[in-house]
């Protein structure tokens, strides 16, 4: 029997590192990013941007599902991403989405029109305009593979929400690293460390670990990695969660060209 040729090793965004940003597509990145604008993404920039909706998305993921287990279930409702958000500040994420969702309408109050009417929520989400909202359902098949990752599953409601979530961070993301790029760098520094009563105070981070280029280098055309990580620490508070998205993109961009 003739022996089978060994494959050959594959490289670039296709190593083990690059393959753990999926579900969240570069192409799918690209397609949001078109949205916001009109700046070249490089491919390392995709994969960073992708890499961090996946850290977010799977911590959210993985404190609904401990407040689920809580109650010995293993499929996921909307009240399990409230519990899990009260839980931890830090996946407070994709604010825009809790207007157009009624798992978060009782807890962001009411919006009026300029004679003091109370404006119906259908009205909120009407926009003709591409959007984070309007292109949420993008995510489901991602958000459902994050989902069965962590042996659990969610109710359709749960699972809209989560595409909402993702589909307003990655825009909002995508919003910051265009500017990022318009202005040459950003110069908002710091972290925020997050301490619940009673405990210990967590450890600083190593120094200039969370810290963005106050300078960017590059063209002011192209949206690239380093952008991508300034974006984030704009939109993450300064506590664990930051940290462990800015290092798996980091990790999950080695091997990626910039182009």
């Amino acid at each position: 029997m003739t022996a089978q040729p060994a494959r050959p090793e594959h490289s670039g965004p296709e190593t083990a590192s690059a393959m753990d940003v999926s579900p969240f597509k570069p192409s799918l990145v690209k397609a949001v990013f078109r949205d916001v604008t009109p700046m070249h993404v490089s491919r390392s920039a995709a994969w960073a941007a992708a890499s961090v909706t996946r850290t977010v998305l799977t911590e959210i993921i993985d404190g609904a599902r401990n407040a689920a287990a809580a109650e010995a279930r293993k499929k996921l409702m909307p009240g399990d991403l409230l519990s899990a958000i009260d839980r931890n500040v830090e996946l407070e994420v994709g604010v825009k989405w809790y207007d157009h969702s009624p798992t978060f309408r009782g807890l962001t109050g009411v919006l009026y029109d300029t004679e003091g009417v109370i404006v119906p929520s259908r009205k909120r989400s009407g926009s003709r305009r591409p959007s984070a909202v309007v292109g949420a359902h993008r995510f489901e098949a991602g958000v459902k593979k994050l989902l069965g990752n962590q042996g659990v599953r969610a109710v359709p409601a749960m699972v809209r929400d989560l595409d909402g979530i993702a589909s307003v961070f990655l825009t909002d993301l995508a919003r910051d690293a265009a500017m990022v790029v318009r202005e040459g760098g950003v110069n908002r520094f710091g972290t925020v460390t997050l301490v619940t009563s009673g405990e210990p105070a967590p450890p600083p981070f190593p120094k200039d670990s969370l810290r963005a280029p106050s300078a960017r280098k590059g063209d002011r055309r192209t949206i690239g990695r380093d952008d991508i990580l300034a974006a984030t620490t704009m939109q993450l508070f300064g506590g664990n969660l930051r940290q462990r998205a800015l290092t798996e993109a980091r990790e999950a961009t080695q091997h990626t060209s910039a182009d």
